[in-house]
């Protein structure tokens, strides 16, 4: 008898249409997170799970599977902004800011746990900005804020620009240091393109925020370029010198 059933159950799914099918492997994907654990499902399996519901005639997975073409795939739909999300069917205003607010929480997952993290050398600089970095398509400008004591007291993004270029207004880099009641600061932009290699823009700019940071009194240790998968300091570059103390300097790798 049992086997009667199964086979008609079988039966059934067979003949069920393409939109049940797949309201069912979400289901099915959905039970094996809880059972399994999330590592077990594919990218598409959990964007549905995130979804959620899908909309008449469009399931969820296949929501999803749209989201994952438009990327394409996880890495460059997380580079997305909510707007270009838009263009995937079944994906409305409130469903594409709930895709970018669940995006945004994985980057932050990524970033130093301590709030107030003490940052003495450019590669723990990079190691600091990379997860905010890594997924940008235009290029940014921040100013991290330091005290004597190279603890971190403020990271704030000062410009936004485009693929290709940032304008920086110096006032607003000073402006964000003297607000942390900084005694020293490092720069740092992104390069979309994948190539850290400072230009003579940005080496010119350095040049000319060290020596209004001369003026004020706040140090600027060092300038980096960060792009996926590395980065330039100009302190090791050599275009600043960063004098260290006896609590515990600023240095570049040896």
């Amino acid at each position: 008898m049992n086997s009667l059933a199964d086979s008609a159950a079988a039966a059934e799914r067979t003949r069920a249409p393409p939109e049940v099918k797949r309201r069912r492997m979400y289901e099915n994907a959905r039970e094996r997170l809880l059972r399994q654990g999330a590592p077990t499902l594919s990218d598409s399996e959990l964007l549905a799970i995130v979804l959620g519901t899908g909309t008449p005639g469009r399931p969820a997975r296949a929501i999803a599977e749209g989201l994952l073409a438009l990327g394409p795939g996880l890495k460059e739909l997380s580079r997305r902004e909510a707007g270009e999300l838009l263009c995937v069917p079944g994906v409305g205003p409130a469903r594409a800011a709930q895709l970018a607010a669940s995006l945004e929480l994985g980057r932050r997952t990524q970033l130093s746990g301590e709030h107030r993290p003490r940052l003495r050398t450019p590669a723990e600089i990079y190691q600091h900005l990379a997860p905010a970095f890594r997924s940008l398509r235009k290029e940014v400008f921040h100013v991290l804020s330091f005290n004597a004591r190279n603890v971190l007291l403020n990271d704030a993004r000062v410009a936004e620009g485009s693929m290709n270029a940032c304008p920086v207004d110096p006032r607003e880099v000073f402006c964000a240091a003297l607000g942390a009641r900084a005694t020293a600061i490092v720069l740092a932009h992104n390069h979309p393109s994948g190539d850290p290699e400072p230009s003579e823009v940005d080496i010119a700019l350095t040049e000319q925020l060290a020596e209004g940071g001369r003026i004020l009194g706040i140090r600027v240790l060092d300038h980096l370029v960060v792009a996926d998968g590395g980065f330039v300091s100009l302190l090791e570059r050599g275009r600043l010198s960063a004098r260290p103390d006896a609590r515990g300097g600023w240095a570049a790798r040896r």
